[in-house]
């Protein structure tokens, strides 16, 4: 007959305190490593643990010293250290307490001031410290205790006790064997205790916290499909080739010009646009969304030395906002292209929300060029998706330079790329955007370069290479590969109307927004066919 240990745990260790001000987190079920903090009574959170669990929107400038949280219509800005705050339409206030503080290289943030505007549930126990963190309210298997027994750090008697469990005590069931079941007490202690010592097993749904009203982000939603044409423009000379580019075309209904800049380290926007052009846009028929990128003079600036400052931040909205109202344009379509870290990523969702804020109250319309979501996992596009009118999935670059030949938008590059995004953003808000390009595949000393071809040449290509190309099922285009006059081997997969009514199929399938095509100029003509076919319904 084996014995029951009686020996009882450290629960210290067990919860690997490290001081009188440290507090361990039980999040939903689970214990985690990421901490709080006990100050002046007050519970305190690292940033990282509110961001991902409770609320995404809250944003640590350490560049500025401040914590900002962003709503539809206002920024609200505290001092590290403070208590009170200030928002961007005049208001401000203070709080019983600091609402944020610094301590091992690590911002922590009051719940209370979190819950300001986040609903979830906290409780704080002591001896030792610990809190219960709830940001879910699923469905949970519950028992009753039917005997006297002790809560075991692991499964099996000789296990330490952490505490005594009485009858008629309720725990949540998390984990079941053979004969032990692992529980979490009322008091947020996860361990181990016998199945024999249950009864009344059953299932409940925990009361969700309804406190705070969470705020309508509005948007700008056309009644129609969006059918938009990317116009890649160099300079302002290039706003005089609106006219030839839009005569054998059909069904655009929206032109976006690259004509935003940044000039200089400062973050002044330039611009090459043309009220004129606008005009002339809005005679035929479509509304302009400006584009602003971040890729001329990128060797002046670094969008790290700009987007992490709020005075650079509102200057740059202020003056991009300036140059599409001084145009009469009717929208702003952002292309930064540069944000490939997580140390890029806070700022730059930053700036995406206090920009859809100046739109919005600007009454245009926001939209947000991305990269295929598994390139573009740091520019948040679940947030994006959020506070922008429309996200476009730049549905194309799948093979480039640098890797091995293939295909520059495969159909099912295409479906897995908006796939993922309609994960994150609803499809009344998802644009896929098109190439009317293809790479043409050439290998030089064993090594395989590309070469862009745009939809209207591809053909005197094919001819001049004597290609032949044939239907690939599984690319969803055609592909030919042969050998160049200086006798290299080239493979090319081929855009065209065919293949591009491939992918109109899978955005059909998918109740999307809309098309985007990169870049007008580039087209053959037929293509507008199969394009209106889908927008227009024809």
């Amino acid at each position: 007959m084996f014995s029951y240990s009686n020996k009882k745990a450290d629960l210290k260790a067990y919860f690997d305190i490290k001081g009188k001000d440290d507090v361990a987190i039980v999040l939903g079920d689970e214990y985690i490593e990421k901490r709080a903090k006990l100050w002046d009574g007050e519970y305190y959170v690292d940033l990282e643990v509110i961001r991902n669990n409770i609320n995404p929107k809250f944003y640590y400038s350490k560049e500025d010293g401040t914590l900002k949280y962003t709503t539809p219509d206002t920024i609200i800005t505290s001092n590290i250290g403070e208590n009170s705050w200030t928002d961007s339409n005049g208001g401000a206030g203070e709080e019983k307490y600091v609402i944020s503080k610094e301590g091992d290289d690590t911002l922590y943030v009051a719940l209370e001031y979190v819950k300001k505007y986040s609903n979830f549930a906290y409780e704080a126990f002591t001896e030792p410290n610990h809190i219960q963190l709830t940001t879910k309210w699923d469905e949970q298997a519950v028992a009753t205790i039917a005997r006297r027994t002790d809560l075991r750090v692991k499964g099996g008697p000789k296990s330490d006790v952490l505490r005594r469990l009485n009858k008629g005590e309720e725990v949540v069931l998390l984990e079941e064997f053979e004969n032990w079941i692992q529980v979490k007490s009322a008091d947020s202690l996860i361990g181990y205790i016998e199945k024999k010592k249950l009864k009344d097993p059953k299932k409940v749904t925990p009361e969700p916290v309804t406190d705070y009203q969470e705020p309508e982000y509005t948007r700008i939603k056309k009644d129609h499909l969006i059918n938009l044409a990317f116009h890649s423009i160099g300079s302002e000379a290039g706003n005089a080739t609106l006219t030839d580019y839009i005569s054998n075309t059909k069904g655009i209904n929206v032109i976006a010009p690259q004509w935003l800049y940044f000039e200089d380290a400062e973050g002044t926007v330039g611009s090459i646009g043309s009220a004129d052009y606008v005009k002339e846009a809005h005679a035929a028929g479509m509304d302009v969304w400006v584009i602003f990128d971040d890729m001329k003079n990128n060797d002046k600036f670094k969008l790290m030395e700009l987007l992490p400052y709020a005075e650079k931040r509102a200057k740059i909205i202020k003056e991009a906002l300036a140059q599409v109202a001084l145009l009469g344009a009717d929208g702003l379509n952002l292309d930064f292209e540069s944000i490939l870290s997580e140390e890029k990523s806070q700022p730059f969702i930053e700036f995406v929300r206090e920009m859809s804020i100046a739109c919005r109250q600007q009454g245009i319309v926001f939209s947000i060029d991305n990269y295929y979501p598994i390139y573009n996992k740091f520019m948040n596009i679940k947030e994006q998706g959020v506070v922008a009118d429309y996200i476009i999935l730049m549905g194309y670059d799948e093979h480039t330079d640098g890797g091995e030949p293939g295909p520059n938008s495969s159909i099912g590059f295409v479906e897995q790329g908006l796939d993922l995004v309609l994960q994150d953003v609803d499809p009344s808000k998802v644009i896929n955007a098109v190439p009317f390009y293809s790479r043409a595949w050439q290998e030089k000393d064993g090594k395989y370069g590309s070469y862009v071809q745009h939809m209207k040449n591809v053909q005197e290509y094919l001819s001049t290479n004597g290609i032949s190309v044939s239907w690939d099922e599984e690319a969803g285009q055609n592909y030919g590969e042969g050998t160049t006059k200086d006798g290299s081997p080239c493979k090319i997969w081929v855009e065209d109307s065919q293949s591009i009514a491939k992918k109109i199929e899978a955005m059909k399938a998918r109740n999307i927004a809309g098309i985007a095509e990169w870049a007008i100029g580039q087209e053959s003509s037929d293509v507008w066919d199969v394009i209106t076919s889908y927008t227009e319904g024809q």
